[in-house]
């Protein structure tokens, strides 16, 4: 029998290498845009920067090791600065982003703001691929240069080699790292002395609010303006969830207005105008409806039966149905079946659209129809625009939307309702020289006018602080800006909005 062999392997493990930093990145181009009567020459820069972790632990519990400037991130953005500006680092900036969580910037870069636009009809339908962009007239560039953001994971946007997604998504995380994006810019670009604007849409205009606190509070950055297009802070007023009763009623007032834009609704009020529909809806929601709805299984049959014939007048939808849903139409059944005798659904964020599925039955449509509808459209746009005008080449995908919403976690909101209306509120307090605007779409259902209504209600605002708020209502929906008529109307009122507030 061979002896045992008993001795040790002294092969050196070599050690893992070093993550790769990224490399910043960026491309200057000049443009020129004719806006009326007049030409806006402007700078166009556009790449990555990298975000460092300039700050060690004042916890004296912490005993992680601090690696000074540490890299943690490649964040993506457009920037447009108008030339020939007297004093250009005084010239107002806005910092633009969209939501998700997990949206790029493209929605409000290629809609509304840039000096490029997707082309759409008057209506919104974008032509046939591969579409179109077009000089838009309606920039706000006229009187903001513009940042446009894209979060950790979308667009360009990626984390450093090693660190982990809730590192980033995240509430608080992500308020990090847009925020230290915003500090940075302004300190390599020289803007400090500008006046500053946040524009967020939809989950950007949670981002916005959050921001407009935790700018100050990190950063000593105090803004001039905010605003916030298809208002989503308080998530309790958008969750169909079994027992929280108010989505039910500040959405009716979008089903009121949905089923008249489709004329489903009763003669009498097809045949009023869409304000005095949606002020009809407002006051039943937040009237009998609401009490019907609190009163739960208590209230009485006959009151029952006048509320589903109310119900069913508002919404397009027949009694039997209201009532069988327990006079709680959930909105993607209402997607469903407010045109099923039609063979139809409805879109979420533009209920105007309509599209078909596989067959009628079933509760829920299988898809939006408004985003197969600009989706295309979109991607399209901002992939030429890079690459054909502002001279960015990359390989890898510009995510559009990265789908990163069901991983998104939400700390110092556990077991409750995410509402970051008091970091608003608290901003304003703090800053009275900050105003806000609100665009709301008449056919959101995403982001229903009547939801954001009923938050800045109950934001707390007092004395004054009223008047520093305005909201404007538009006949589109989410992204109001593709229809041509609110697009002039909406770009009139935000370059209104910063020369006011600047």
């Amino acid at each position: 029998m061979a002896a045992p062999d008993n001795s040790k392997d002294t092969t050196l493990t070599p050690p893992a290498p070093a993550p790769a930093e990224p490399k910043e990145r960026l491309v200057v181009t000049e443009h020129r845009l004719v806006v009326g009567k007049k030409t806006l020459e402007y700078t166009a820069t556009c790449g990555t920067v990298v975000l460092r972790d300039y700050t060690p632990s004042y916890d004296p519990k912490d005993t992680t090791p601090h690696k000074p400037d540490k890299a943690t991130a490649s964040f993506f953005f457009v920037a447009y600065t108008l030339k020939g500006v007297k004093k250009p680092e005084q010239r107002p900036v806005t910092f633009s982003f969209n939501g998700g969580p997990g949206s790029s910037s493209v929605w409000l870069h290629l809609g509304i703001l840039g000096p490029q636009r997707v082309a759409c009809d008057e209506f919104g339908h974008a032509p046939p691929p591969p579409y179109a962009l077009v000089d838009n007239e309606h920039t706000l560039l006229t009187d903001s240069d513009l940042v446009f953001i894209d979060p950790v994971g979308t667009g360009h946007s990626r984390m450093a080699e090693g660190e982990k997604p809730n590192e980033f998504h995240e509430y608080q995380r992500d308020l990090d790292s847009v925020g230290e994006f915003i500090r940075m810019y302004l300190t390599r670009f020289g803007r400090w002395a500008s006046p500053k604007f946040l524009i967020g849409e939809s989950y950007g205009t949670t981002r916005a609010a959050g921001l407009s606190l935790h700018l100050q509070g990190k950063h000593d950055i105090f803004l001039n303006g905010v605003m916030l297009v298809s208002m989503a802070i308080d998530l309790q007023t958008l969750s169909f969830d079994e027992g929280n009763e108010l989505p039910y009623a500040l959405f009716l007032p979008t089903y009121a207005a949905t089923a008249w834009y489709h004329r489903a609704l009763v003669p009498e009020l097809q045949k009023r105008p869409l304000a005095e529909v949606v002020a009809a809806a407002e006051a039943f929601a937040l009237g009998d409806y609401n009490a019907a709805l609190l009163q739960g299984s208590r209230l009485a049959p006959a009151q029952r039966d006048q509320v589903a014939a109310q119900l069913a007048r508002f919404t397009g939808l027949t009694p039997e149905y209201v009532k069988r849903a327990d006079l709680r139409p959930e909105v993607f059944r209402y997607f469903k079946e407010l045109l099923r005798a039609r063979g139809q659904t409805i879109g979420r964020l533009d209920s105007r659209f309509v599209g078909q599925d596989r067959d009628d039955a079933g509760e829920h449509p299988e898809t939006d129809p408004f985003m197969n509808a600009v989706l295309g459209a979109y991607a399209v746009g901002i992939n030429r625009v890079l690459r054909d005008t502002l001279n960015y080449e990359a390989d890898g995908p510009y995510v559009l939307h990265a789908p990163i919403w069901d991983k998104w976690t939400w700390k110092g909101f556990e077991n409750k309702y995410v509402n970051v209306g008091s970091s608003l509120r608290k901003a304003m307090q703090a800053n009275p020289h900050m105003r806000v605007y609100v665009a709301s779409g008449y056919y959101d259902l995403g982001t229903p006018h009547a939801a954001g209504d009923y938050t800045l209600s109950h934001l707390g605002l007092r004395d004054a602080a009223h008047e520093k708020v305005r909201i404007s209502y538009f006949e589109a929906g989410h992204m109001m800006y593709i229809h041509e008529p609110s697009l002039a109307r909406m770009a009139k009122e935000l370059r209104a909005f910063v020369k006011a507030a600047g």
